[in-house]
């Protein structure tokens, strides 16, 4: 193997460190998810392969284009000094490379599902890259990084059907009020490095204390939402057992951190969330796969 291969190949790795690929596993259990809904079971291996490919496509180039949009700010920034670009483990351009490469990777898997998909990818593409800089200039950037995600389940179901159903947009809020209330979490780490820069978020404006408050309210409705879908999609006992397990696993997410305790902050943040999804997927997938 020549240098230029393995030069390549380590900042391939170091990029998929950067943008947590593995984490995808946050968003594709809901988009696998609306997939089920709209097929009333699996939908074909092709249907379903291509939906994953968009998924981490479309989530590998939104991170690293925020990896590049916040350079200077995780530079300045302790807790994100050392991510793989402030430390200059990995150069500019190739990450700009991998985001175009992506990108592409993401519309060729739209159009290979149907001509909604494709005609739709833009706009898609559009929502996760311009979330990177809605922190600029809103406090409520945790909800626009919710939309990223939450058309997630939106995405999958036009995939299936190739039309959406307003039923659709009921796992999309209930992504975007998940995602929004963690991240707004999440971002109380960085209450002293916002206010002293100048960047915009929920705690960054309300404290502490009233973003832990925002974020309970947040998934409180995330909650409704749920019990809602439930009753929209005629969905039977398995799906309510997997909807009270997500509830439970929530409550001891926010047990878990507080505002004065934020050590186990990442145990909630990435751990929990992952078993969150994998639950609700697998109930709701089970109980329309037992019906069939």
């Amino acid at each position: 193997m020549n240098t230029g291969m393995r030069s390549a190949l380590h900042s391939t790795r170091i990029t998929l460190e950067m943008i947590k690929w593995e984490h995808s596993i946050f968003a594709l259990p809901f988009a696998l998810t609306g997939a089920v809904l709209a097929a009333g079971g699996w939908p074909s291996l092709r249907v379903l392969g291509w939906i994953i490919v968009c998924m981490i496509s479309a989530r590998s180039a939104a991170m690293a284009f925020n990896r590049i949009a916040d350079a200077e700010i995780d530079a300045a920034n302790p807790r994100t000094a050392s991510r793989a670009l402030p430390a200059g483990l990995v150069s500019r351009g190739f990450v700009i490379t991998f985001v175009v490469v992506s990108c592409a990777v993401f519309v060729f898997a739209a159009a290979m599902l149907n001509r909604l998909t494709l005609e739709l990818a833009p706009l898609a593409l559009a929502i996760v890259l311009a979330y990177s800089y809605t922190k600029r200039v809103t406090r409520w950037s945790h909800l626009v990084l919710g939309l990223s995600l939450g058309i997630a389940p939106a995405a999958a179901w036009i995939a299936v059907r190739g039309s959406l159903d307003v039923r659709a947009l009921l796992l999309t809020a209930i992504v975007l009020l998940w995602v929004g209330g963690f991240d707004v979490l999440y971002a109380c780490q960085d209450l002293d490095h916002d206010r002293r820069v100048g960047l915009h978020s929920v705690p960054q404006a309300f404290g502490l204390q009233g973003a832990f408050w925002i974020a309970r309210a947040m998934h409180v409705g995330m909650v409704i939402l749920l019990f809602v879908m439930l009753h929209a999609f005629r969905l039977g006992p398995m799906a309510l057992v997997g909807v009270v397990l997500c509830v439970l696993l929530l409550a001891y997410e926010h047990a878990i951190v507080a505002p004065n305790d934020l050590r186990r902050l990442n145990a909630a943040f990435f751990t929990l969330n992952g078993v969150i999804s994998v639950v609700f997927f697998v109930f709701i997938a089970a109980d329309i796969l037992r019906r069939r």
